[in-house]
């Protein structure tokens, strides 16, 4: 649980500081947040080494992503001055940056060597995780297969369509994106049914259908995508069985 606090409560400010584009905008806030949050969650670890060493870790991230993003290195004054030299002051920043970052990947490696290691072979004798990895990619992926297999004769008839603004929303709809949804929609309703959270992997087909809702006015898009979600959920749920099955867990 330590390293688990640790990993994660450092990691936090840093994900958070690059979504909020703090790194370019506000380099003092994310400098504060990452020491502020980082300093809470080493906290129940402040009389060891290691917690204190990864929160420098955390620090050098941030440090260094601020000078690689940033196009100058202090905060505007109200006014600029140009001078011959600020490309070659920019490129020294951002090499300086470069270092702090690299800086920070091999202290981070040097402090978790030892539990990461022993997490890595942990994962990879694991024969769990590989057959729930193994079931997860052959539902994504096999399921797609299945769902163009079966959903390839509403195409066909979309194409076969006479020329007017029917066939042309319905083409418009396959290609808005179809094939990258299912494969997100497959992936989520194969974790949420092998994890034994059914009512999870309702809300992502009630989702789905809320989002589609829009296209039911086309009656061969509807159908086409009726039919591949039908083929997603056949493809999750029965390599969700097996999976759970194969690990020795109920079905259900």
């Amino acid at each position: 649980m330590e390293t688990a606090r640790v990993f994660f409560g450092l990691a936090a400010p840093v994900v958070v500081s690059w979504e909020r584009r703090w790194f370019t905008t506000r380099p003092g806030r994310s400098i504060l947040f990452t020491v502020a949050y980082g300093t809470y969650a080493i906290a129940p670890y402040v009389d060891e080494l290691k917690p204190w060493a990864a929160l420098g870790v955390a620090f050098l991230l941030s440090l260094g992503a601020i000078l690689l993003l940033r196009s100058h290195v202090t905060p505007s004054l109200g006014f600029s001055i140009t001078t011959p030299l600020s490309m070659g002051a920019v490129t020294a920043t951002k090499r300086l940056g470069a270092a702090a970052v690299g800086l920070a990947a091999l202290a981070g490696l040097r402090i978790g060597w030892a539990t990461a290691s022993k997490l890595g072979t942990d994962l990879l004798l694991s024969d769990k995780l590989a057959v729930m990895s193994s079931s997860l990619l052959i539902a994504v992926f096999g399921g797609g297969t299945l769902a163009q297999a079966i959903t390839a004769p509403v195409v066909k008839e979309i194409y076969n369509l006479p020329t007017g603004p029917n066939r042309d929303s319905a083409i418009a709809l396959l290609d808005s994106g179809g094939r990258s949804i299912g494969l997100i929609e497959r992936g989520l309703l194969f974790t949420f049914l092998a994890a034994g959270q059914p009512e999870a992997a309702a809300l992502v087909l009630a989702a789905k259908a809320l989002a589609r809702a829009p296209v039911d006015h086309v009656n061969h898009a509807s159908k086409y995508f009726l039919i591949g979600t039908l083929a997603s959920v056949i493809a999750s749920m029965a390599m969700s069985m097996a999976a759970r099955t194969a690990v020795g867990l109920p079905v259900f």
